[in-house]
């Protein structure tokens, strides 16, 4: 097989060929390591490439598949992990020019589930500073750019992971999400991402910011809907290092998958959620609806009245994790983060209590109101962002009349879910005309990611946008 077209295989269909012998892990990182060389540069995606670490790696999945110790799924599958998750024994910057010589002496929970999976590190992938920004355009660490338009940004905060993955340069990422830093990404660039249920997943070992984040979910970054649901399924599961973890049975992602939409009732937000769209995105998500519709689910308009307040009360809710930082930024000096960041970081110290609780209580009533709608839907379904991908140091841009800042405007859909605790899933669902991707957005119930991915599934199965790859 051409060594581009083995790049762009999903993990299903490269861990098929890898079970049965047809390929090595040691060809097939071999492989990702090239393309890796001869692509990155144009696109950014990598922060720390650990060749060695993988040859090695590579090579041990060889001999214990010959051996008849096979895995799973990821066993001898090369992938990338955002630089926001501890790594040991190799450098883990968080995107931050403060940690740029960072060298952990352990495992984030996400790593070592991969690792015990079988799957193959080929290095650190780059992110927005800290996780805090949405487009992965970093000062410390570097500019990463679309596969799609390597003028136009990748969507953060995990830049890197979406990129990568389009690109070809690894078969899956490791990404984690406070306010659409899954789904962003995943969006513009084409591929699919899943934000679990808050707990779902372990998040011990995120980074400083990350890992205080009380909305902050870690999940799969992937080229298909099964591809992560296999990740989820290696993901999933209580971690008593992280307080949030949840101890919940994890059921078989992948046994329902292909069930249809049939006899499901999908909720459609059209308040709030399809308004200020830019038109291409309308578009897209109006004949989606007529495709999952088509399938033989029936579509519902609710209503979130309060829906509205989410951003506000999101910014409130972040402010603890920056008074948690009080003694890092004390011990250094603001200019030594970038700019974008040193607003989020000092927030803390300019948000009252009464307006911390106030938050908090505007979290608590988004998710009464989401809980009344999903007695009456099995999910809603939205488009992910309302935009599609905006060249590179674009900071406003303007949507139904309005003009707005761009960060205010790439969160608007899929922050709520972060405040709510949701599980959301963005599969592709059309490209505009210039050639950019365009994602659809599926929410469901807390830890019914396995309907979400039913759903997405079976969208994805009808469809063809996820069959395409950029030309990079």
């Amino acid at each position: 097989m051409d060594p581009k077209q083995l790049c762009f295989l999903t993990v299903r269909e490269l861990s098929e060929r890898i079970r049965q012998k047809e390929i090595s892990p040691v060809e097939v990182t071999q492989a990702y390591l090239d393309r890796v060389k001869a692509v990155d540069p144009q696109i950014r995606a990598y922060v720390t490439l650990t060749e060695e670490e993988a040859r090695r790696e590579a090579k041990e999945a060889e001999q214990a598949i010959l051996a008849g110790g096979y895995r799973g799924p990821f066993h001898g599958v090369p992938i990338a992990h955002k630089d926001l998750f501890c790594t040991r024994g190799i450098r883990t910057t968080g995107g931050s020019g403060i940690f740029r010589d960072y060298v952990p002496s352990y495992d984030a929970g996400v790593v070592e589930r991969m690792r015990e999976a079988g799957a193959i590190s080929l290095g650190k992938v780059n992110t927005h500073e800290f996780g805090l920004g949405a487009t992965t355009q970093n000062p410390h660490t570097g500019c990463t750019r679309n596969p799609w338009d390597p003028e136009r940004i990748p969507g953060g905060s995990s830049g890197g992971s979406g990129a990568a993955v389009a690109a070809g340069l690894c078969a899956a990422a490791t990404g984690n999400d406070g306010g659409g830093s899954i789904r962003i990404p995943s969006s513009l660039c084409g591929i699919v991402g899943l934000k679990p249920t808050f707990g779902r997943v372990s998040n011990y070992g995120g980074f400083p910011w990350v890992g205080l984040w009380s909305v902050c979910h870690s999940g799969p970054m992937v080229h298909s809907v099964e591809d992560a649901a296999l990740m989820l399924q290696a993901l999933a599961g209580y971690d008593p290092r992280d307080p949030a973890s949840r101890d919940i049975p994890v059921p078989d992602y992948t046994a329902g998958l292909n069930g249809g939409v049939k006899g499901l009732r999908l909720g459609i937000p059209r308040d709030y959620f399809y308004e200020r769209l830019a038109p291409e995105v309308a578009e897209a998500a109006k004949a989606a609806l007529q495709v999952l519709e088509g399938l033989g689910a029936s579509l519902e308009e609710v209503s979130l009245p309060h829906i509205r307040y989410a951003y506000p009360a999101l910014l409130a809710i972040l402010s603890e994790a920056s008074c948690a930082q009080d003694r890092l930024l004390r011990t250094h000096s603001l200019q030594e983060l970038g700019p974008g960041v040193r607003t989020l970081a000092v927030l803390g110290f300019f948000v009252s209590t009464a307006v911390y609780l106030k938050a908090q209580q505007v979290r608590r009533l988004l998710l009464q109101e989401l809980q009344e709608v999903f007695q009456k839907v099995d999910a809603l379904v939205t488009p992910t962002l309302p935009l599609a991908a905006v060249k590179a140091g674009q900071a406003t841009v303007t949507l139904g009349g309005v003009e707005e800042e761009f960060l205010d405007a790439i969160i608007r859909l899929t922050l709520p879910f972060n405040l709510t605790g949701s599980p959301a899933l963005t599969v592709p669902c059309g490209f505009t005309a210039s050639g950019l991707p365009i994602g659809l957005q599926v929410v469901g119930r807390a830890f019914e990611e396995a309907k979400v991915l039913r759903i997405g599934r079976a969208y994805e199965a009808a469809t063809p946008w996820h069959e395409r790859r950029p030309a990079i």
